[in-house]
């Protein structure tokens, strides 16, 4: 539920737009808002994870995301939505945070990797799955539907979370970094408004490159801060270990490469190829089915032969399947672009599980909670920043043929549109092509180690 709402909202903002009688750049921040909310307050729950209990935060943060849901739905105003979206994101970073450390924390290493290939099943799922599954609720019932239906599921998880969840097995004795949580804050607001203004306004705005700037300043600030810190938010020692980071870089780099996916398939499948938007849901429903099939198969995989083989493979064949989509046009058969489609989930599938066993493994018990937000965290900011390059490089290669500034679709020319797709398809591919470098990197390492430990 918390990373499908990142999405859902997206097919719904037109809507939103004609009933609060607002303009599409004003209702873009009911999405970017909630992405703002749970980046800026992410670190924070999961350090007050590593103090309270990761399992206590986890229940608090399932009932603040289900009050905030409702009162999304009874939003009559601009304001109250998206005051609404911000608590609902509060309760969705104590969720994020802490999920992936309560199962590090709780399951034993022979089982973690199909532990953590379910949840990066789900938060895979909702990620991607938010147009297709919103277009059903909304065309059924309405766009407050889309954030009740949180209600009834929520407070059904909730009853079975304190049957079953058990109490907290590590805590630490440590205070809350108040300055650092604040710098944090501060920088991920100005990063993500520089970005996301700039789209409409262009990045050469003296407005933008001032939010840019005093963000790089407000980070290194904050990263000053931690290292002088006995007691930092995020624990900086966590860096150090080179798997550790090369695994959150992989990360993000694949879910910048999805959210271009996901930002300009809805656009080809119903303005280039003539589907429906329910048509266009089913087809792209085929990612989000493959990875649903393939995550636990490679999270089970890899607590047998290991994780790094299969985060290279799948980087590989979801570097190809970008190429694929690349080479699309208006006429392109269904069939072709599905088939593209399923190699990208199967691609993704192969890819997350292992990767956030890799992770988690890296991390004393200690430190779960702040590591799993850190991994929640470049989550969603692989996903901001997906949207950021998928719309300024279609943006920018559609003006450049088409001679004038161009932010939308141009009647009557699908080339002009097919240029810049193919600009983002084979950007996106290229993101994969360095990530999978990194992952074989890693897995050169892997086998280094073992014929060491062998001699």
């Amino acid at each position: 539920m918390s990373t499908l709402d990142g999405s859902i909202v997206n097919i719904a903002l037109p809507v939103l737009s004609r009933d609060l009688g607002l303009p599409m750049a004003d209702i873009e921040w009911v999405t970017t808002g909630y992405l703002m909310a749970i980046c800026a307050a992410i670190l924070f729950f999961g350090r007050l994870g590593d103090i309270a209990g990761k399992i206590r935060i986890f229940k608090i943060g399932m009932l603040v995301f289900i009050v905030g849901s409702l009162l999304c739905g009874l939003s009559g105003s601009l304001p109250l939505l998206i005051a609404s979206r911000v608590i609902q994101a509060l309760g969705a970073s104590m969720t994020m945070a802490n999920s992936q450390g309560i199962v590090t924390d709780i399951f034993p290493p022979t089982e973690r990797g199909k532990a953590l290939g379910l949840i990066g099943t789900f938060v895979s799922l909702g990620s991607i799955a938010g147009p297709s599954l919103g277009g059903v609720i909304l065309s059924g019932f309405g766009w407050p539907y889309i954030f009740w239906i949180n209600v009834p599921i929520g407070l059904i998880a909730y009853l079975i979370g304190m049957k079953l969840l058990p109490k907290d097995l590590v805590r630490v004795k440590a205070s809350v970094d108040v300055r650092g949580s604040a710098l944090f804050a501060v920088f991920i607001v100005l990063l993500f408004a520089g970005l996301l203004i700039g789209q409409q306004t262009g990045y050469g705005d003296v407005r933008i490159i001032a939010a840019l700037i005093a963000a790089a300043l407000t980070l290194g600030a904050f990263l000053w801060s931690q290292v002088r810190n006995p007691q930092p938010l995020l624990q900086m020692n966590l860096f150090r270990n080179p798997l550790f980071s090369v695994s959150i870089l992989c990360g993000f780099l694949v879910f910048t490469a999805n959210f271009c996916f996901n930002i300009i398939a809805p656009f080809y499948t119903q303005n280039m190829l003539g589907l429906d938007p329910a048509q266009a849901g089913l087809l792209l429903m085929l990612m989000p089915i493959s990875m649903v099939i393939v995550a636990p198969l490679s999270g089970a995989l890899s607590d047998r032969i290991g994780s790094e083989f299969l985060t290279f493979a799948g980087l590989v064949v979801m570097m190809i399947a970008q190429i694929g989509l690349a080479r699309l046009h208006d006429g392109s058969p269904v069939g072709l672009v599905g088939l593209w489609i399923v190699l990208l989930g199967v691609g993704g599938g192969l890819f997350q599980s292992p990767n956030n066993s890799l992770v988690m493994s890296q991390v004393p018990r200690t430190q779960l909670g702040s590591a799993g937000s850190v991994n929640s965290l470049v989550r969603n900011i692989g996903m901001v920043v997906g949207i950021t390059v998928a719309t300024t490089v279609l943006f920018q290669v559609m003006s450049h043929r088409a001679g004038y500034r161009v932010t939308g679709l141009v009647a009557g020319r699908p080339e002009i549109f097919l240029a810049g797709m193919h600009t983002v398809f084979l950007t996106s591919s290229s993101i994969c092509a360095v990530a999978a470098m990194l992952t074989g990197w890693r897995l050169l390492r892997a086998k280094r180690a073992k014929v060491q430990a062998r001699s």
